[in-house]
């Protein structure tokens, strides 16, 4: 199964749709079909501030990985964020997600980024244990913190 990653367009609007809500169906995140449109348009038109990225084959994608950018002074420059990423159910545990994680952040260094960053659920220690082995850290000192404006 390959995790080959293609940059999503706008034409791939309604199949992404699908996927995205799938996974906040799956997580618990509540919004509505226009919000979550009007929240993934702009990256697949070009916004500089991130994109989207469907994993595998076009027709078909075994699932996604939105990436944010930022800047950061502690990390010496652009930063990333992993926003979301999902692999179907019916081929997780085939080392996709895996090879994502392992991949894309070598890409994400050529092309001038410093660090990237994503966040896990606490009680989902398989999902923490996939992180740790393609290389991120916890911060020991330091939790994500947010305020909806």
């Amino acid at each position: 199964m390959s995790a080959a990653l293609r940059l999503a367009r706008p034409e791939d609007l309604d199949r992404l749709m699908g996927l995205v809500t799938a996974f906040h169906a799956e997580g618990g995140i509540v919004q509505d079909a226009d919000q979550r449109r009007d929240a993934l348009l702009p990256l697949l038109e070009g916004i500089p501030h991130g994109c989207v990225y469907l994993i595998g084959p076009g027709r078909a994608p075994l699932g996604y990985v939105i990436l944010t950018f930022g800047w950061s002074v502690e990390f010496g420059g652009m930063d990333g964020f992993i926003d979301e990423i999902y692999i179907r159910p019916a081929v997780r545990g085939r080392g996709i997600a895996t090879e994502v994680l392992l991949d894309l952040p070598k890409a994400l260094a050529e092309a001038g980024l410093t660090a990237l960053h994503l966040e896990v659920d606490r009680s989902h220690e398989a999902t923490q244990r996939l992180y740790l082995r393609t290389g991120f850290k916890q911060r020991d000192r330091y939790m994500l913190m947010s305020k909806k404006l």
